[in-house]
């Protein structure tokens, strides 16, 4: 029984080790890229876009995110602001259109969810608005704001042949509380040392829900946006991955959006995160799979890695042990070898998943330090309960795997300007 207990544990050890040791050394490629970081060459053409908003009941953060836009250090002949007022209730419409944008009005209450809203959007514009030359469209939720340089460096990249970029996505409420500091810094981790490192290794990033450009034609070539699962960025990401498209980082286009301040805004936001992953997990996984046998892409390894319910895998071992436990403990004699070996595993799994989180947390924090707007001691502070909010995945990942998620808006109040930030 000891020779098992230990060699199941040594198992699950060497598979993680196996299988994401390669995040270890995107963090060494992002420290190693800063110290000799070469700026991206100036474009040789400033592209017309447009950017789609997808709201609802969002009037109070609306008009922010559009005259940000309309702020842009950009051509205005070159830049037009779309949102589509979704199943709303209240004047988001009459809102978004006093700040400038054009707005189209949407009620369906059957397909429901921000990827109807996008693609009724797409179709519209290549409809009614076909002879204005659009060559990419620029994705954003109506919290976001925009660094006055966003859609200038943003066209950097696509100039230089990318047509789908994602960029450096930072907080407008990092110190609101732990919650909101939880998730900030984890899409500021995904920024520097997952989407960055990947462009700097020359393999696919990854779209992250908001602040992220699609050229024209790989819509067209969709029949527009088809992607409507409950994590419709990341089942996007993974199809450009599969289909050979390759999906770049901006890393000086940054936008501001508004992270949850409750743990039940948190945890239901998080929740239809987890349902979403199992669900392209189940779509996508074989030829995911595939793509990494047959065309040895590091890409769908990634993405692979990126999507696979390695939290469940975790959680088997924790139970197997704790059952062993408890066997032990209710045995006669207690067979106390046994208790000893399961009880430090438990441990160490819990105290090294911590170490874990905390060191991507800190040197998270210690080279974005300057870009987190808080003071140095909640910085510090937000550091170390960084591993705790991550761990209310755990919780999370159980349910989702059995509830039945449905796409629910999340409430927007934090209505600030871009000059706060800049």
């Amino acid at each position: 029984m000891l020779q098992f207990i230990q060699g199941f544990n040594l198992l699950i050890f060497a598979l993680f080790t196996v299988f994401y040791a390669y995040q270890l050394f995107y963090v060494v490629a992002a420290l190693w890229h800063d110290r000799k970081r070469m700026p991206m060459p100036e474009a040789k053409k400033q592209h017309k876009f447009a950017a789609i908003i997808s709201a609802r009941n969002e009037r109070a953060v609306i008009s922010e995110l559009v005259r940000s836009i309309k702020m842009q250090n950009y051509p205005a002949e070159l830049l037009d602001v779309f949102v589509v007022a979704d199943n709303c209730t209240d004047d988001t419409a009459e809102v978004a259109e006093r700040a400038g944008a054009i707005v189209f009005k949407r009620f369906n209450r059957t397909e429901v969810g921000k990827g109807y809203a996008l693609d009724y959007a797409f179709q519209r514009i290549e409809k009614e608005y076909a002879s204005a030359g659009y060559e990419g469209y620029f994705i954003f939720d109506a919290d976001n704001l925009l660094d006055r340089n966003y859609v200038a460096e943003m066209n950097k990249v696509f100039d230089s042949g990318y047509r789908v970029i994602t960029s450096y996505r930072n907080s407008k409420n990092f110190d609101s509380n732990w919650i909101s500091a939880g998730s900030a810094l984890w899409f500021l981790r995904e920024s520097k040392f997952l989407n960055n490192s990947r462009m700097i290794l020359g393999t696919n990033c990854a779209v992250s829900g908001t602040g992220f450009l699609v050229a024209c034609d790989v819509l067209r070539a969709r029949g527009g946006w088809k992607y409507h699962l409950l994590t419709e960025d990341i089942q996007f990401s993974i199809d450009c991955a599969c289909e050979g498209e390759r999906v770049g980082y901006c890393s000086t286009a940054v936008l501001y959006d508004e992270q949850p301040v409750t743990f039940e805004q948190s945890w239901n936001q998080r929740l239809r995160w987890s349902k979403g992953f199992y669900q392209v997990f189940a779509r996508y996984g074989r030829k995911l799979f595939g793509g990494v046998v047959k065309r040895r892409s590091f890409s769908c390894y990634d993405m692979l890695m990126t999507v696979a319910p390695a939290m469940l895998l975790t959680l088997a071992s924790v139970a197997v042990n704790a059952f062993l436990l408890v066997s032990a403990l209710l045995s006669t004699p207690v067979a106390v070898s046994v208790v000893r070996v399961t009880l430090s595993s438990i441990l160490s799994s819990f105290g090294g998943f911590y170490l874990t989180l905390l060191f991507f947390g800190a040197v998270t924090v210690i080279t974005e330090w300057k870009h987190i707007n808080t003071t140095a001691a909640r910085k510090v502070l937000y550091t170390f309960t960084f591993p705790l909010f991550i761990f209310t995945y755990i919780p999370i990942a159980i349910v989702a795997l059995f509830r039945k998620i449905e796409w629910k808006p999340i409430a927007h109040t934090i209505s600030k300007s871009i000059e706060e930030f800049q």
